[in-house]
């Protein structure tokens, strides 16, 4: 399943995020690639380590975790530290699947849920698309500021060459506590269904068995 979810940051939130970026230190994003994703890595990431950009990283996590539809979708269990990246003139990411295995030590987790925010509106720059190749063909992505987008971590895909301004990205990883993206969509769909009941009818006995089967198909499937 692959998911779009708006409105993880406000108008505010973004304006402050992107000039702090300005005012940070960038690496070549090769340095963190595997030796194959490294011939098709062209972009820069922040330098870890500024107390400031620091909080900003657990502010956009904090939005992005406590926002109903991330739960509902991902199910996390944990989450990788968020990376800020960002896409120049000629920068691009050729095609790629996301490591299997991130972290080291305690902070291991098996990657099944990708996601990036975008912090910049699509009309500030041009290509940069995140393109991912699936049964149905590739499914090109270009969100407002503010929104995100999550998607199996197994999924090979790729961001576009940025031929005009400049594309800047929240991304990160999370380990879920379901861990077959297909029994993720099958909670998400019963969880959006019984959502959508109780606000027209309120907590029925029809929620009320919605609400159990979701409760028990999450104790059969949960891998924590």
């Amino acid at each position: 399943m692959i998911l779009n979810i708006g409105n993880i940051l406000s108008q505010e939130q973004l304006i402050r995020i992107r000039s702090a970026v300005d005012q940070a230190s960038f690496a070549d994003g090769r340095k963190t690639a595997g030796w194959h994703a490294r011939l098709v890595k062209q972009n820069e990431q922040m330098i870890t380590g500024d107390t400031t950009m620091d909080a900003l990283r657990q502010e956009v996590l904090e939005h992005l975790q406590n926002h109903p539809v991330f739960q509902m979708a991902v199910r996390p269990h944990r989450i990788t530290p968020l990376v800020f990246s960002r896409y120049r003139d000629g920068m691009t990411y050729g095609n790629h699947v996301d490591d299997p295995i991130m972290g080291q030590g305690p902070g291991r987790l098996r990657t099944d849920v990708s996601f990036t925010v975008f912090l910049d509106d699509p009309e500030d720059y041009d290509g940069g698309e995140l393109v991912t190749d699936t049964t149905a063909g590739e499914q090109t992505y270009k969100l407002p500021a503010g929104a995100a987008i999550v998607y199996p971590s197994s999924t090979l895909h790729r961001v576009e060459s940025v031929t005009r301004g400049e594309r800047r990205v929240a991304i990160g990883w999370a380990q879920s506590t379901i861990r077959d993206p297909a029994q993720r969509e099958v909670l998400f769909d019963l969880d959006t269904a019984r959502r959508q009941l109780f606000e027209k009818q309120g907590k029925t006995h029809e929620f009320d068995l919605l609400t159990k089967s979701l409760a028990n198909l999450q104790r059969f499937w949960s891998d924590v």
